[in-house]
């Protein structure tokens, strides 16, 4: 059995990943933007129905992961307010204008989060040299990597989500996601050896989580 965070678009996915036996809901809203920040409301809604961990999307726009000060500002509020509201843990990622890790600014996010952990998100996939990357988040203070390997889905990056999960060593966990499906994740857990995966386990093309996927990736 694999434990699986299930990345929820709306309050409707989580009701549906929670009753599924999910072990982590990561909330943003924006389906068609790869996730952003999601409403303070729903978020506390959500908080009130649900009693697995909730990680909360820090993304104020959609497109690349290099912001401006006004955006980091906005980041850094939504972070705040969020905070108050008992979640579980925070999900974001900042790269530079050069597309590697921005220190300075994921540190400062982490430590504003503490002591909720955070994971660093796909912005992984666009940043520059894989190993140095992976140091610079685990300097960061980061627990975890969501990553398809730098590949644009986890099938074609599982060489490097070996690698990663080798070069790792135990210290941030590698949270495999990107085209994962049951389909395909006993396949992708056996060659990576990772222990932790993401899905959206939206299997129509539609906005909300199917229960059958969900239990079907918990089950694998």
């Amino acid at each position: 059995m694999s434990k699986i965070e299930i990345a929820c678009f709306n309050p409707e996915s989580a009701v549906i990943a929670f009753e599924n036996g999910a072990d982590r809901i990561e909330l943003c809203d924006g389906l068609s933007e790869g996730g952003t920040t999601p409403d303070f409301e729903t978020t506390k809604q959500l908080r009130e129905e649900i009693d697995i961990p909730i990680f909360v999307m820090i993304r104020p726009r959609g497109g690349n992961f290099t912001y401006t000060d006004e955006e980091f500002e906005q980041m850094k509020s939504d972070l705040i307010q969020l905070k108050s509201l008992n979640v579980d843990g925070f999900v974001f990622g900042i790269l530079d204008k050069n597309d590697e890790v921005n220190i300075e600014q994921n540190k400062n996010l982490v430590e504003l989060a503490s002591p909720y952990p955070c994971t660093f998100h796909r912005a992984f996939d666009r940043a520059k040299d894989l190993e140095k990357s992976l140091e610079k988040v685990i300097d960061c203070g980061f627990k975890t990597i969501l990553t398809s390997g730098q590949r644009p889905n986890v099938s074609e990056g599982k060489e490097n989500l070996k690698k990663l999960v080798e070069l790792s060593n135990g210290r941030i966990e590698i949270l495999v996601g990107g085209g994962l499906r049951s389909t395909n994740i006993e396949e992708i857990r056996d060659f990576t050896k990772a222990g932790y995966f993401h899905s959206s386990a939206i299997t129509n093309g539609g906005a909300f989580a199917d229960a059958e996927e969900i239990v079907a990736l918990k089950n694998k």
